[in-house]
């Protein structure tokens, strides 16, 4: 598949935009993160900061951006459809949220209820999204159990590691938050690992003899469909170069897991200020990382429509 820009900086951002507001809504609304107004502030900016200019992004892909809105009439059979539905009413919560804990300084009560339903939003709204690429049959490496525990993985471990950077800059980091994301980010380095497996040994059944129902001998096409590239060639026929494939893949472990895993441990073990620069680092080049990891989740993708074009 096409790794256009703007839905891989979509995926990556509402990730990590929904785990921090779920960890902040549990964490903050009941009072284990204290309600001070700047570090509610910048959490919860940077939170809606990223799911809105991932949402924004997003509409960057479509061919009439200003007709989007027509997708959350679609939403009783369509995951794209729900995910614009889940991600609109998981605002209304966070934003009752953000006035209690942030502008009121309150936890506990109703700001604790509107920071669990933000939660709750914020984690369907990423198990839609996961949802919409586990749902397409014809992209066997999308429709897989890896795809939707995956997008909730790696949101957690994001969103885990903006909060720990956070609350080290305001020197309310705590060791359990630091193993917390170090376990978090080497689960999803595992799941990862694991995916690749899968989708390496992935035997894709669909042929053109199945395709088209001809048996007794190899369907071959006579003339090909087009003589130049066209639109399915280029958003679904997209090819790497395995030697690319195998460089980024080790460029997205580097980034996304073991450069931040080594900057989380060395964190542990030095002081406020040192453990802060190094948990804004190890937040910075994850997001990174996980730009890769995203690009190279749409470019191995492959779609059985171009068995059409002989591919």
């Amino acid at each position: 598949m096409h790794p256009a820009f703007s839905v891989v900086f979509f995926t990556t951002a509402t990730g990590a935009g929904y785990g921090l507001l779920a960890l902040l809504g549990v964490l903050g609304g009941f009072g284990i993160i204290p309600a001070d107004f700047w570090l509610g502030f910048i959490g919860m900016g940077l939170a809606l900061g990223l799911i809105a200019a991932g949402l924004l992004s997003s509409t960057g892909h479509l061919g009439r951006p200003e007709r989007a809105w027509r997708a959350f009439s679609q939403w009783r059979s369509s995951w794209l459809s729900r995910e614009g539905v889940s991600s609109v009413l998981t605002f209304i919560p966070a934003g009752l949220f953000g006035i209690g804990w942030v502008l009121l300084g309150r936890a506990g009560g109703w700001v604790a209820a509107a920071g669990l339903l933000a939660a709750i939003g914020a984690i369907a709204t990423v198990c839609t999204t996961g949802m919409i690429y586990a749902s397409l049959k014809p992209i066997a490496q999308w429709h897989s159990r890896f795809t939707l525990p995956g997008y909730l993985i790696f949101s957690a471990m994001t969103g885990s590691v903006l909060l720990n950077a956070l609350l080290q800059g305001f020197a309310l980091g705590s060791m359990m938050l630091l193993a917390a994301c170090v376990l978090l980010t080497l689960l999803g380095w595992g799941w990862k690992l694991a995916t690749w497996r899968y989708n390496d040994r992935l035997e894709i059944p669909t042929t053109a003899n199945t395709a088209t129902g001809l048996t007794g001998g190899t369907v071959r096409s006579l003339e090909w469909p087009h003589t130049e590239e066209n639109y399915l060639l280029k958003e679904m026929g997209f090819r790497i170069a395995r030697k690319h494939s195998a460089r980024l893949r080790q460029i997205t472990q580097l980034l996304a897991f073991a450069l931040p895993v080594a900057l989380l441990i060395a964190a542990f073990f030095l002081p406020v200020p040192f453990a802060a620069v190094l948990s804004v680092l190890a937040a910075i080049i994850q997001f990174a990382g996980m730009l890769v990891e995203r690009w190279l989740f749409f470019a191995e993708a492959k779609h059985t429509v171009t068995l059409y074009y002989g591919r």
